[in-house]
C-alpha cells in the first residue's frame, strides 16, 4: 500500500496541472473552497427560485483537472450530462488546437473553395451592391469554414456544472457555450479572444454595412440560472483596434463578451472584469415578440468595465438591475455607447460610477434601442483625477434627444445579498476584488 507521503505527493501532482485524470482513478485532487461554492441567497436573479449550485455537489469521479482542450472537452461531455461536475482549468487552454494540441489556424479551418480574397472580391459594394446579403457559391463556402471553426472552439457547458479556474488559469480562442441547460457556474477564469477567422459582410446592417462575427467568448442561450463570477474577458492580444479595414467597414473578428440571449433567464454577472471590448454584453438578441417575454431577468454588479466600446448592457425586455458597476472609459476613439436601453427593457441602475476622459460626452452614455424607460440613481462621475459629481446619465440624454425616455422602468430589484456599496466607494471595491484571481 502507498504511503501517506507518496499519496500525498500524487495529490500535489495533480494539483499542479502536470497530470488529469477523473477523480475515481487516483486520489481525487483537493478541490478549492471557491469552486464548491453556490450562490448566495439573494444574490441577484440567479439566486430566485432553485437557486445557483453548479457542480457544488459532485462526487470525487466527477471531480476534472485539464490542461487543454480535449482534456475540457472530455470533463464537459459535450453538454449533455447533467451529472454534477467540477472542472478546474489549470495553465492555458487554447480551444484552437487539434486533438494532439497542435495549433490550428484559420487555414485549417477553410474549405477548399473558400478564400479571402475572392470572397472580397465577389462581395465588393461596388460589384455585389448593398440591396441584399452575399449568397451564392463563395457564401456557401464561408459558412461551411465557419462550422469548421465552430465545431473546434464551441465548447457546450452542461447542467450543474462548475467551471473553474486555477491559478493563473485562460481558455482562450473558446467560446463556452450554454445552450438549454440549467444551473452553471463559471468562476474564476481568464477568457480571451474567441476570434472568428470568417466574419460575414452584411451591406444591409447599418447605413454604411458591417462585418458580423459568430462567437462570444461566454454565451448564454435558453440557459437558467448562471453565476459569472470573478473572471476576467477580453480580446487579448488580438483587439478589434489592430483588424483591417475592408469595405471601409472594421473587419471584427469578436462577437460578444458575456450575451444573455433567447429566452436565457435568472443570472447573476458579478465581481468581473470585462476589458479591451467593443460589443460587451447583449440581454436580449430580436425585437420580436416571443419567448423572451417574461425572460432575462439578470443582475450585473460589482463588475468593471475597462474601455470597452458598446452594450453594457444592451437590454431588450429583461428586468435588468446594474448596481455598482465601475465605468473606466478614457479611450474616446473606441467608445460607442453603454446603457441600451431596447424594446420592453427595464433596466435599473443605481450607484455606479463612471471615470470617463474629457472628450467623452455625457449624453452619449445611454443609447435608446427603442424601449420607453429606464431607472437611474445614485451614479457619480469625474473626469481623471478631477472632482467626483452627481450626475443622471438619463437626464444628459435626455437634455439633448428627442423623445425622452421615461425615468421609471417599473420595478424595484429585491434580490441584492447585501446592502448596495455607496458609489464613492464602488471604484475601490471594485478594483480590489474584481477579476480572476480575486476570490
Amino acid at each position: 500500500m502507498a504511503s501517506r507521503t507518496a499519496l500525498a505527493a500524487t495529490v500535489g501532482f495533480l494539483l499542479a496541472g502536470l497530470a488529469t485524470v477523473p477523480a475515481s482513478a487516483a486520489a481525487a485532487p483537493t478541490v478549492p473552497a471557491g469552486a464548491r461554492q453556490v450562490l448566495a441567497a439573494n444574490d441577484g436573479w440567479a439566486a430566485a427560485t432553485t437557486g445557483t449550485t453548479g457542480g457544488a455537489a459532485a462526487d470525487d469521479a466527477h471531480v476534472f483537472v485539464v490542461r487543454n482542450r480535449a482534456e475540457l472537452a472530455a470533463a464537459l461531455a459535450g453538454g449533455t450530462d447533467p451529472t454534477p461536475r467540477i472542472v478546474l482549468v489549470a495553465g492555458t487552454i487554447r480551444a484552437n488546437v487539434d486533438d494532439a494540441n497542435q495549433p490550428l489556424t484559420c487555414a485549417d479551418y477553410a474549405d477548399p473553395a473558400y478564400s479571402l480574397d475572392a470572397y472580397l472580391a465577389a462581395y465588393d459594394p461596388a460589384v455585389w451592391g448593398r440591396a441584399a446579403r452575399p449568397s451564392g457559391p463563395l457564401e456557401e463556402a464561408r459558412v461551411r469554414s465557419a462550422r469548421n471553426q465552430g465545431a473546434r472552439i464551441n465548447l457546450r457547458v452542461g447542467s450543474n456544472t462548475t467551471i473553474y479556474g486555477l491559478p493563473n488559469a485562460r481558455l482562450v480562442g473558446a467560446n463556452l457555450l450554454v445552450q438549454n441547460v440549467d444551473n452553471v457556474i463559471i468562476r474564476n477564469l481568464r477568457l480571451e479572444d474567441a476570434a472568428d477567422c470568417f466574419p460575414a459582410w452584411d451591406p444591409t446592417d447599418g447605413a454604411a454595412g458591417n462585418w458580423n462575427s459568430a462567437y462570444d467568448l461566454v454565451t448564454l442561450t435558453g440557459a437558467t440560472h448562471v453565476w459569472a463570477d470573478h473572471n476576467t474577458l477580453s480580446d487579448g492580444n488580438n483587439v478589434d483596434s489592430a483588424q483591417p479595414l475592408y469595405f471601409g467597414r472594421p473587419y471584427q473578428v469578436h462577437d460578444g463578451a458575456l450575451d444573455v440571449i433567447r429566452a436565457s433567464d435568472l443570472v447573476t454577472i458579478s465581481y468581473n472584469v470585462f476589458q479591451e471590448h467593443d460589443k460587451t454584453m447583449l440581454i436580449g438578441s430580436t425585437n420580436t415578440v416571443g419567448a423572451d417575454v417574461g425572460k432575462l431577468r439578470v443582475t450585473v454588479h460589482h463588475n468593471k468595465f475597462a474601455n470597452v466600446g458598446q452594450r453594457v448592457p444592451r437590454v431588450r425586455f429583461g428586468q435588468v438591475d446594474v448596481y455598482n458597476n465601475y465605468y473606466y472609459l478614457t479611450d474616446e476613439d473606441a467608445y460607442s455607447y453603454s446603457w441600451g436601453v431596447g424594446v420592453y427593457s427595464a433596466i435599473y441602475a443605481e450607484n455606479n460610477f463612471l471615470l470617463r476622459s474629457a472628450d467623452l460626452a455625457l449624453e452619449d452614455f445611454v443609447y435608446d434601442w427603442g424601449g420607453t424607460a429606464m431607472t437611474e440613481k445614485g451614479t457619480l462621475t469625474r473626469i481623471g483625477t478631477g472632482p467626483v459629481r452627481a450626475v443622471s446619465l438619463l437626464d444628459e440624454y435626455n437634455a439633448t434627444h428627442d423623445p425622452d425616455l421615461g425615468t421609471d422602468a417599473g420595478w424595484t430589484p429585491v434580490l441584492r445579498a447585501e446592502p448596495v456599496t455607496p458609489t464613492a466607494q464602488v471604484p475601490a471595491v471594485v478594483n480590489t476584488r474584481a477579476g480572476a484571481g480575486r476570490i
